[in-house]
């Protein structure tokens, strides 16, 4: 079973492609670390009690008010936003500190998901990361999709969909996520057939025709006999994905030394 990377940052329309992927004609299942990340800080769950326990002594409107509080009231997701984007040393921290709550989660349950979709039989599944190399999780997809936009259509897009938000939190926000630049310098590094850069600044028309193109092209070789060969031969199946997961990681190091080259 292949597992597709897919990622953008904010407003970029990584959503977009995730639910033309879902939907037919290619019906692919989605693991969104977006709705994982919602699930495991709900009332009553492991990790919303440590979010407690960290951040409200210094956010008061942290919890939001709830008819049934037996469990716990629902946390105030605008208000916990608040206190851990943007680019300052001490938001910087708690947003660190966020993340070593939630993303360990998250990957405890992306983990029983896949396992799952694997013993359904399925060629493909789509693990929808918006952090995808900042959470370290790239080398577990074999081909990851970037989706990207331009600064200009992120912002517009953003403050159309949000507009709550004031014009420094929407660039907060979407500074917390990295420049789209290195992102998509990233994705092209990975080499043909592993990384592909799907530009959004266009009209839905054309975002359609891209990732037809591309699901094509990542489909060619990857169904039929492999497929069922990979799931029913399943020590073939662990061979090959400890093959790809070191393939990932060697593809980062190169990455990180290349990062690490230019700044010297």
């Amino acid at each position: 079973m292949l597992l597709l990377g897919l990622t953008g940052s904010l407003a970029t329309g990584k959503s977009t492609v995730s639910t033309l992927l879902y939907q037919p004609p290619y019906n692919l299942p989605i693991i969104d670390a977006d709705v994982l990340a919602r699930e495991v800080v709900e009332p009553g769950r492991p990790g919303y009690k440590k979010i407690i326990k960290h951040f409200q002594s210094t956010t008061p409107d942290l919890l939001l008010p709830s008819p049934n509080e037996r469990k716990g009231r629902p946390l105030n997701r605008a208000a916990l936003g608040r206190r851990v984007f943007g680019s300052t040393p001490s938001r910087q921290r708690d947003r660190r500190i966020l993340n070593s709550i939630v993303h360990p989660a998250v990957r405890w349950a992306m983990a029983k998901s896949i396992l799952y979709h694997y013993l359904c039989g399925q060629w493909a599944v789509v693990l929808d990361i918006p952090l995808l190399y900042d959470s370290r999780l790239d080398i577990f997809a074999p081909v990851v999709l970037m989706v990207a936009a331009s600064p200009e259509v992120q912002m517009s897009r953003l403050r159309i969909r949000d507009p709550h938000l004031s014009e420094e939190e929407a660039r907060n926000r979407v500074a917390s996520q990295g420049g789209v630049d290195e992102k998509v310098a990233r994705t092209k590094a990975r080499g043909e057939g592993r990384g592909y850069v799907i530009w959004n600044n266009g009209s839905r028309g054309q975002l359609e025709r891209q990732v037809n193109e591309i699901v094509k092209e990542v489909e060619r070789g990857r169904r039929g006999f492999w497929r069922w060969a990979l799931l029913v031969l399943w020590p073939m199946g662990l061979l090959w994905a400890g093959w790809e997961v070191g393939r990932g990681w060697w593809e980062r190091r190169r990455w990180e030394a290349h990062v690490r080259a230019k700044e010297e």
